[in-house]
């Protein structure tokens, strides 16, 4: 499997973005969604005296990548963890504070790509979706153990799937019969399951229904609630945070604590605000960046990127 064909989004941007906190020298950035290290690759080589920690839950994607970056030696770190366990990995490491962080949320290309994994709905594949295949529950046995309330309230929390029940009555009466195993069945029952209305818009019918259990296999909503702050807390002053997110859900939770760190804190009617109600970051973004038409003409998967930045201006107030 070759690295070319892997585009990393918004690339340009991100650098940009983060360049100011990373021309010091021994500057440490961490890249909390490794993959098949595009983006790592790309901050080694522009900044030559930055340190790199990078961070996958796939064990796949960290052999990979160590082969790709293997001719940056020492500089690069690469750490089998989930990226809401950072504060662990950088206490481990010894590293106090980082000038960096680079999130790419999302499933990556690699994971995609690989036809067994069971992420993509247009090819026919074991329902698996962990992206750390080495622990946790399948989506397999998401749909065939999980009550149906809960289904629901998964399809309509992860998914926003407006049709969540009528999906869900469908997979239960299916999976009495025999378990689910494979992507294919599924994708016929919800295309089965929708009115025609529905199977009208929005690209692929069984799109809010994937993203639903893969985001429920992998509690990707978790690991973002805790890991932005996180990021947050590990910078040093100038030091900046770059996230890119592919769905609402996501860029709401990174929103809500950027806009957080922005903001006073203090009581309103004050003369003078002190220093410990002042804001700790100022955002680097108006809103959330879009990719431009080139860029996703160029790469399909960076349609729906949603890129926000900050940079923390001064320490916490303890």
């Amino acid at each position: 499997m070759s690295n070319d064909r892997h585009v990393p989004v918004m690339l340009q941007r991100c650098l940009d973005m983060l360049a100011p906190a990373l021309q010091r020298p021994g500057a440490v950035v961490v890249d909390c969604t490794l993959g098949l290290g595009g983006h790592s690759e790309a901050l080694l080589q522009r900044f030559p005296e930055a340190r790199l920690v990078a961070l996958d839950r796939d064990k796949e994607a960290l052999r990979l990548s160590g082969e790709r970056l293997a001719p940056y030696g020492d500089r690069a770190t690469l750490v089998h963890a989930v990226y809401d366990e950072l504060p662990e990995v950088l206490d481990r490491l010894g590293i106090p504070k980082v000038d960096g962080v680079l999130f790419d949320l999302g499933v990556s290309s690699m994971q995609l790509d690989e036809a067994d994994r069971g992420f993509a709905y247009a090819q026919d594949a074991p329902l698996d979706m962990r992206m750390d295949q080495t622990t946790g529950i399948s989506a397999a046995e998401v749909l065939n153990t999980y009550p149906a309330g809960e289904l629901v309230r998964i399809l309509r929390a992860y998914g926003e799937e407006k049709q969540a029940k009528r999906i869900v009555s469908a997979i239960v009466r299916e999976r009495d019969k025999e378990p689910f195993t494979n992507s294919a069945r599924l994708v016929e029952l919800i295309r089965d399951a929708l009115p025609q209305a529905a199977k009208r818009t929005g690209g692929n019918p069984a799109k809010r229904t994937f993203q639903a259990l893969r985001i429920e296999v992998n509690h990707e909503l978790d690991s973002v609630e805790k890991a932005i702050p996180a990021a947050v807390k590990a910078l040093a002053v100038g030091g900046r945070v770059v996230v890119l997110s592919y769905q609402s859900l996501e860029d709401r939770i990174v929103k809500g604590v950027f806009a957080a760190g922005a903001a006073t804190t203090a009581p309103p009617g004050l003369p003078v605000v002190p220093e410990k109600y002042q804001p700790r970051l100022k955002l680097l973004t108006r809103g959330a960046e879009l990719p431009t038409e080139e860029e996703v003409a160029e790469n399909r998967r960076a349609a729906p990127a949603r890129l926000r930045g900050v940079e923390r201006i001064r320490e916490d107030v303890l």
